[in-house]
């Protein structure tokens, strides 16, 4: 039987069950600059 005081170690692609695609760098920023045209718009008409 394992010990329960001793820690456990995975890996970051065990912890998160899958991988990690890196998407919200593009993302944010695009939704970002989308906000900031779309009330940009609504302020100036």
């Amino acid at each position: 039987m394992a010990d329960p005081n001793e820690p456990i170690h995975v890996t970051t692609e065990e912890a998160r069950a899958g991988a990690t695609p890196h998407m919200t760098r593009y993302i944010l920023p695009i939704s970002l600059v989308l906000v900031i045209v779309i009330f940009a718009v609504i302020v100036f008409r």
